[in-house]
């Protein structure tokens, strides 16, 4: 008897996640409140991922553009990290959660990036899933320091210019030994990538949902990967030709 085929998911998914003070603001609660409620969308969305057997998901977590925001909020953030390093690094590691903190780390307090590569160190063995937090991340900072690194080997003699091309350069960016991104998730009801892993969606799907962070439970990712696996991916190919590929 024939079955339907199994669903397509994702091997890489990437989400930004907007809303949490808005979600606060709605409730006249202070917007810190809203990004502690945003925590339990960040479990419930990595169980999500692991029981679907993606392979990797990356968080944007805090923007090299978010120390702009408000004091208050910015050291709220900082407070909140350190306290979810100390509640949540159990759990991962014994769910097979392999934790990577993705960006420029030396803008954090000694105390604060000793914790990260702690976590990054104990979970480094790790192989149910790729957890990215992206933290003090851009994708332009991304792509230069990928070009500054690119050009250090090239003067040293050990890359050769003429050897430069698009797989050379993607050795250098962050998330390079991971898959491409295949779904990229912007909650919040706003339409726009923000400078997030602007190399590395290239050719992923885009998804945007007007939920509010802290509101995206399994459902709401369950109707995101159903939109994804009804998408045609070409890559460049006519529709006839990436069927016949598949």
């Amino acid at each position: 008897m024939e079955t339907d085929a199994a669903p397509r998911i994702p091997r890489h998914i990437a989400i930004v996640m907007d809303g949490n003070g808005r979600w606060a603001e709605r409730r006249r609660r202070p917007r810190s409140f809203g990004h502690r409620e945003g925590q339990k969308a960040v479990r419930a969305a990595v169980e999500f991922c692991r029981r679907r057997g993606v392979e990797a998901l990356t968080l944007f977590a805090f923007s090299s553009e978010n120390w702009k925001r408000p004091q208050g909020e910015v050291g709220a953030l900082m407070q909140l990290f350190l306290k979810a390093l100390e509640r949540e690094v159990d759990e991962l590691h014994a769910n097979g959660v392999r934790i990577d903190f993705v960006g420029d780390l030396s803008a954090f307090s000694p105390e604060l990036a000793q914790r990260m590569l702690a976590a990054m160190r104990r979970t480094q063995g790790n192989a149910a899933l790729r957890l990215n937090v992206a933290v003090n991340y851009g994708g332009r900072w991304d792509i230069a320091q990928a070009a500054r690194r690119l050009a250090q080997a090239a003067a040293s003699g050990e890359l050769a210019p003429e050897a430069i091309d698009e797989a050379a350069f993607a050795r250098y960016t962050c998330l390079a030994d991971q898959p491409p991104v295949d779904l990229f998730i912007r909650t919040g009801g706003e339409l726009r990538i923000s400078n997030f892993l602007l190399w590395q969606v290239a050719y992923a799907e885009l998804y945007f949902t007007e939920a509010l962070w802290p509101d995206v439970d399994a459902a709401a990712l369950d109707a995101a990967l159903a939109e994804y696996a009804r998408r045609e991916r070409r890559f460049g190919l006519t529709g006839a030709q990436a069927r016949a590929a598949s």
